[in-house]
């Protein structure tokens, strides 16, 4: 399986981490990963004979950048010129979340389904405004497209609505899609901390990013929700269709009132009767949506199954580099099925 990577932060390199240590289920799903391009911010790093993925982590730590190589690095070239460039199998799409324009995330993902590529992308911003077209795209190209990771992280929660609930109808979606907002309002709640503490101490720890605006606003939930949505539901919804609300009015005053009361204030976000909708909520204690810390908790309801909910870490490098190892798989075999 011939593979180029856009993107080697994080998630990549947590990825090609797991490739370089013959994660299971690759071999299990008789999967032989060939790496024969990179792209990070810097430039490129391109053999189309194949990558060592070792070599190329201790590039990107030693050097900054995979195009810091003297013979097949490629400084200053784009992911969109490396795709139109370059012969493989299957794009691993994990760039920044821009949602704004979903780019440059949108442009690499049309470019490599055109070409006839499979695309595994864990990147939210171009799933949330433009979802329904991009499926089209892969259909007519006679490729897949697969984005497990976008959703919860290693969680696998899109697997859960899509086909663990194959053949019911499912008529409503919540949930705590956030860590960010969810960590911040579990210690105003257990220790009494004002949203500004909570919020430092959550970048402190590497839960928040320095700017964390598009968590405490609401609209990395509402991303998520889209997608959800979309794949779930069979809604064709964008993010602008989202009414949100996010977490920067809450008070230490209203999460000890709900304390008092046997409830917590949550960052819901839910998709019924073509609402789509992000806002602080007031959840039972006993719920089970009411997690703490970084945990996500998605429930669906279900026609005839009812309510089904799962739960789990919804971030992390490894976490969502276990996604792309489990859409790869997927591809393999539906590959294998069509072959057959």
């Amino acid at each position: 399986m011939r593979i180029v990577m856009v993107g080697f932060g994080c998630v990549g390199q947590a990825f090609l981490r797991m490739v370089s240590e013959g994660a299971a289920p690759l071999s299990d799903f008789w999967i032989h990963p060939r790496v024969v391009a990179v792209a990070d911010r810097g430039g490129a790093l391109v053999d189309e004979k194949g990558l060592n993925p070792r070599e190329i982590l201790a590039l990107k730590s030693r050097r900054g950048s995979v195009a810091a190589d003297p013979t097949r690095g490629r400084p200053g070239l784009t992911g969109l010129e490396l795709l139109r460039d370059v012969e493989a199998e299957v794009l691993v799409e994990v760039t920044p979340t821009n949602i704004r324009d979903g780019e440059p995330g949108l442009s690499h993902i049309r470019e490599a389904l055109r070409r006839g590529f499979h695309v595994v992308t864990t990147n939210k911003g171009p799933l949330a405004l433009a979802l329904p077209a991009l499926m089209e795209l892969a259909e007519y190209n006679g490729v897949q497209l697969r984005f497990s990771g976008a959703v919860g992280g290693g969680t696998p929660i899109l697997d859960l609505g899509r086909e663990g609930l194959f053949g019911n109808r499912v008529e409503s979606v919540r949930g705590i899609l956030n860590g960010t907002t969810n960590y911040i309002l579990t210690r105003m709640a257990e220790a009494g901390l004002s949203m500004d503490e909570a919020l430092r101490e959550a970048q402190t720890l590497g839960y928040a990013e320095a700017d964390p605006s598009i968590d405490v606003e609401g609209l990395d939930s509402a991303c998520k929700l889209v997608i959800i949505a979309n794949w779930v539901m069979r809604m064709d919804c964008s993010l602008g269709d989202v009414k949100v609300r996010g977490i920067s009015d809450v008070t230490l005053e209203q999460v000890r009132g709900a304390e008092a009361e046997g409830m917590r204030v949550k960052l819901v976000a839910s998709a019924a009767d073509g609402r789509l909708e992000v806002k602080p909520e007031l959840v039972s204690r006993g719920e089970p949506l009411c997690v703490d810390g970084t945990l996500n908790a998605v429930t669906f309801r279900a026609e005839p199954a009812g309510e089904v909910t799962i739960v789990g870490r919804g971030a992390g490098g490894p976490e969502t580099a276990s996604a792309i190892i489990r859409d790869l798989a997927k591809i393999r075999m539906e590959a294998a099925k069509l072959i057959a």
